[in-house]
């Protein structure tokens, strides 16, 4: 986690949204449910990245996303997100096509795997003041081929790191989790929330 001074400008408010730099309808829902006034400008960047460190590879992915579109912004709060699964030191990203999404559906299959987003803060002058990481451990249960191409069948491992969606349907494979649940989603709130008040964006919460 890393942080620079407080942020400078206006505190998020109705009329002064946040930016959030993804077009993720789970991050969308999240934002939605705590009430948080948003506007949406997707990034469209590429999410491939080199690194060895997950944590660090999500977090610049994040800071890259939330300054691409800084110059449309205007002097708003920005957010940037990126998630990422990691099994067996192997990072799944979204999978291609159904045959890359059983490859990953069968590694997670009776295993633990790490769920990391990082997520970064611009203020309304564009510095970044927060750039933090967060990682939580969802153990599924075994999983047999029928299971897999089912719920594969279903569409919803789709643009989804990782070929699931925890909050969906693919629930049903998971049998615990360690951590932060709206992690898994797509944002880690409770950290979000800590890290926009920090720097000065919300002046307190609930709004």
């Amino acid at each position: 986690m890393s942080d620079c001074l407080a942020g400078q400008g206006r505190a998020i408010a109705r009329d002064h949204p946040l930016v959030l730099a993804s077009a993720s309808p789970r991050r969308k829902r999240l934002l939605s449910q705590m009430q948080i006034p948003f506007r949406i400008i997707p990034s469209h960047v590429d999410e491939s990245a080199t690194g060895n460190d997950p944590m660090e590879i999500c977090q610049a992915l994040a800071e890259k996303k939330a300054v691409r579109v800084r110059s449309l912004a205007g002097e708003s709060w920005i957010l940037g997100a990126d998630s990422m699964v990691v099994v067996l030191e192997r990072a799944l990203g979204k999978p291609k096509d159904a045959a890359e999404a059983e490859e990953m559906l069968s590694l997670l299959s009776g295993r633990d795997h790490r769920v990391i987003t990082g997520f970064c803060i611009l203020d309304p002058s564009g510095r970044t003041v927060h750039s933090e990481a967060v990682s939580t451990t969802v153990r599924f249960k075994p999983l047999d081929h029928a299971e897999i191409r089912a719920y594969i069948l279903t569409g919803e491992p789709f643009g989804k790191a990782g070929a699931y969606a925890i909050q969906g349907i693919g629930a049903f494979m998971v049998e615990s989790i360690f951590g932060s649940y709206t992690n898994v989603v797509g944002l880690p709130v409770c950290a979000l929330i800590k890290a926009l008040s920090h720097v000065g964006a919300i002046p307190g919460f609930p709004l």
